[in-house]
């Protein structure tokens, strides 16, 4: 099992911490969604993970320490999808989902054509079938998430981690990435990590959850398994008095619904 272990981690921006001694277990196979406000420290909790920031505290894959290892390998055990892309030079589709390769290939060496066809068929499962030879500045901002989502998947990483993938995103896009992120935890025994802004998202479709305030978190909670009780307690530390309530769809699949106490009324 592809399983992450982070141990007091700490981490912020010039000589400031933004998140203060976290620890949490991340099992292979399990989707874990971070939720907090906005300057909570979901994004600096991603970018330590990743190494993008120095940090304390230590980060295991498998045991082996993130923080040990060069940037290549480390690139080959964890794809990253930041909110924004910063990509700002003329690339097709296809060559920008070709990148998730480049770990794995030689200096200068091309791509093959088995990795050729791994990225067309990733587009189509994304939700972006015959785009390959646009141009990746063309496409709309949600457009480019789910880009930059196949680029991740490609590179068979053991560890995904995935800043908002869901915030340019149509409802029904939206909803579809999720999906595709349980079924590649599921199948390929990886661990995902991505923050979310929307609780109702994360309840559904995460199996663990990561309530974040002030950079602090109190434990995972797990929508699957935990009582009402908990999770909206945990919940509640976020957003104030909330309430949930369970629905179910015109496909007979079940629901959990976080709602505002006074909206409940």
């Amino acid at each position: 099992m592809k399983q992450l272990q982070v141990n007091h981690l700490t981490a912020g921006y010039h000589g400031r911490d933004v998140v203060h001694d976290l620890s949490f277990t991340l099992p292979g196979g399990c989707v874990l969604g971070v939720l907090g406000a906005n300057g909570s420290g979901k994004t600096t909790l991603i970018k330590a993970i990743c190494g993008i920031l120095p940090h304390q505290g230590q980060c295991l894959l498998d045991g082996t320490a993130l923080e040990s290892l060069r940037p290549r390998a480390l690139a080959r055990r964890c794809g990253y999808i930041p909110q924004r892309s910063g990509l700002a030079i003329e690339l097709s589709v296809l060559d920008v989902v070709l990148m998730g390769f480049n770990p794995h290939l030689g200096l200068l060496q091309p791509p093959t054509p088995a990795m050729r066809r791994a990225a067309a068929e990733m587009l189509d499962t994304v939700g972006l079938p015959g785009r390959g030879g646009e141009s990746y500045l063309t496409l709309s901002e949600g457009q480019k998430q789910l880009c930059l989502l196949a680029r991740a998947l490609v590179s068979g990483a053991d560890l995904l981690l995935l800043d908002e993938p869901e915030s340019a995103l149509d409802l029904r896009a939206r909803h579809r990435t999720l999906h595709l992120l349980r079924e590649v935890a599921a199948k390929g025994d990886r661990a995902v990590l991505l923050s979310l802004h929307d609780p109702n998202l994360a309840l559904n479709f995460c199996d663990a959850l990561l309530p974040v305030d002030g950079g602090r978190a109190a434990g995972l909670v797990y929508p699957g398994r935990d009582r009402e009780e908990t999770l909206t307690a945990a919940l509640a530390r976020l957003y104030g008095p909330v309430c949930l309530r369970r629905c179910t769809d015109d496909h007979g699949q079940s629901h959990l619904v976080m709602l505002k106490e006074a909206d409940a009324l």
